[in-house]
């Protein structure tokens, strides 16, 4: 069975009619039928019912419509893959991020991913944090990383896209609630949730480094494995939580206020980070959505 048979088998039985049948092929009358009666004879059954005024089809023409459009829209399909892939449209991309602080910017992205290059899959890992995301870059397990990085380390570009500031997340009924901003010593005598104590912790490592500049050591009495379960300790009053504005931006929980910070660590710049070199067309066509999205913070 070849593509031409197919062709001409599906321009007959749409049009009914051979002589349409091949202007809209743009070939002679004669030269179609010879290529129907091949494929009948190849199939070993009649496709059509002819007669002076009709053509009809018949139950073996019927039963092939079907499959016959089915492998002609693989055929385009493939066509269409094949040249749609040297120009970075189709592919595979891996994005790691932070879960909750990250999310609503993820989603964006990943909206205009789908929308404008429906053939590229961008596979999204919720659960790649700083050092965690460095090491599926290097290895390869990552192909972007959305992160809160100091200094990006080498072999890695970077771009930034965002500074977050701090706040305190708080139980709406803590006395300090009302306030428009809070100093941390005002928080001294506070206990304190925050992320677990791994390398790359950036939260975790800016409560203690601000508390101690502030003139006490954070009291801290509980972990949390990301930010959502943070502010669920919040809300059951086990403590006050040092955080970021996106937080507060993607989590709505009626038992938690944020409150800035009147004496802050500097703000945590937010980088989209990929291999030095990477040059794989759908990566690129990626990246290059990424400023339309998430455009660089001037």
């Amino acid at each position: 069975m070849e593509i031409h048979q197919i062709n001409a088998f599906l321009a007959v039985a749409e049009e009914l009619h051979f002589g349409r049948a091949a202007q809209r092929l743009r070939i002679a009358q004669p030269p179609l039928s010879r290529t129907i009666r091949q494929f009948e004879k190849q199939l070993g059954s009649p496709l059509f019912d002819r007669s002076t005024r009709t053509v009809r089809l018949t139950a073996a023409g019927e039963a092939l419509l079907l499959p016959a459009r089915e492998i002609l829209d693989a055929c385009r399909m493939a066509e269409i893959a094949v040249s749609a892939a040297g120009q970075g449209t189709t592919g595979r991309v891996r994005l790691g991020f932070a879960g909750t602080s990250s999310h609503l910017l993820v989603g964006r992205w990943a909206k205009l991913v789908r929308k404008t290059n429906p053939g590229i899959e961008f596979v999204l890992d919720s659960s790649a944090f700083a050092n965690e995301a460095l090491l599926m870059l290097l290895d390869r397990r990552l192909d972007i990383g959305m992160v809160r990085w100091t200094v990006p380390p080498l072999g890695i570009t970077s771009r930034l896209i965002a500074e977050e500031n701090f706040l305190v997340a708080m139980s709406k009924d803590h006395p300090l609630a009302s306030r428009e901003s809070v100093r941390l010593i005002e928080l001294e005598s506070e206990n304190w949730v925050t992320l677990p104590a791994e390398p790359g912790s950036i939260l975790r490592e800016s409560l203690l480094t601000a508390s101690k500049n502030a003139g006490f050591l954070a009291r801290i009495v509980q972990t949390a494995p990301d930010s959502m379960s943070l502010i669920a300790l919040v809300s059951a009053e086990i403590g006050c939580s040092l955080t970021i504005s996106s937080v507060a931006q993607s989590i709505v929980n009626p038992d938690v206020v944020f409150v800035p910070v009147m004496d802050p660590p500097p703000p945590l710049q937010l980088r989209i980070a990929w291999r030095d070199g990477d040059d794989r067309p759908a990566l690129l066509e990626v990246l290059k959505l990424s400023e339309q999205a998430l455009p660089s913070l001037a």
